[in-house]
């Protein structure tokens, strides 16, 4: 288990509260363990992400922490917000993601038929905000992550930095107080991926909102407040940059996928 230091890993300070998760695929000879007794607290106001080679269980983490895959059975703690996530349905699990957590997935997972401005404005409409609120809201998170200029797009319209950024106002729109993320900025430059980071660190400056973001992207690694490492499914280091650790050399080159 992960030590407890300071007051910002006081329960009323943590975005998500693991300890002792595990998950596995499959059944019998096939079962596979992908995380094996991972420890993880996500702190308020900070930008936590998770590194280590392709394959360790960081996206099985991240789905876990956003409620879109369950722990095995008998399995440890797994809360967000004070939250236990094990004891949501299925309905409440929905309605907790849909006011509480932006995901931003890797493959954008736009919806093709829709333009931009529909695409961000769909985590509002399921908020019950009508059409003209939920789109002067989409167009001015667009704004935001400079893509006014594509607003009546369609995603086969837009080159893949683009559709990120997309993918990035949609997570963003009906402001959750957990943002989490997958690869991020792994279709941008780097100007529009310091101008994403900058719209994270935003977020995470809030006292009660937090980022949770995987990584192999060594450019934003100096935004981050906490950087967990990961390896075979577990959490093998944890680097406060808060607390001035400097990180190791393998970090400052970066994860290859």
């Amino acid at each position: 288990m992960l030590p407890v230091t300071d007051s910002k890993n006081s329960p009323s300070a943590l975005a998500a509260h693991l300890r002792n998760v595990n998950k596995s695929f499959g059944d019998g000879g096939s079962r596979l363990q992908v995380l094996k007794g991972v420890d993880l607290d996500v702190r308020c106001g900070d930008i936590t992400m998770l590194v280590g080679p392709s394959g360790c269980g960081k996206t099985t983490l991240i789905s876990i922490v956003a409620g879109t895959l369950n722990v095995d059975e008998g399995s440890g703690e797994v809360t967000v917000f004070g939250q236990d996530l094990r004891k949501l349905s299925r309905g409440a699990m929905t309605r907790f993601r849909a006011a509480s957590i932006g995901f931003i997935f890797q493959s954008f997972n736009l919806i093709p038929t829709l333009t931009c401005v529909e695409n961000v404005s769909v985590p509002l409409l399921i908020q019950g905000k009508s059409t003209r609120s939920a789109e002067k809201k989409a167009r001015e998170i667009l704004e935001k992550v400079g893509m006014g200029d594509r607003m009546k797009h369609r995603p086969s319209e837009l080159s893949g930095g683009q559709q990120q950024r997309v993918a990035i106002a949609r997570a963003l729109v009906h402001d959750p107080r957990l943002i989490i993320c997958d690869e991020p900025t792994a279709a941008l430059d780097a100007k529009n991926g310091a101008l994403v980071m900058d719209i994270f660190e935003s977020v995470a400056r809030s006292p009660d909102r937090a980022v949770l973001i995987v990584t192999h992207d060594n450019r934003i690694f100096p935004h981050a407040n906490r950087i967990a490492s990961m390896d075979d499914g577990r959490i093998i280091e944890m680097h406060d940059i808060n607390a001035g650790h400097p990180l190791p050399e393998n970090l400052r080159h970066g994860f290859h996928a």
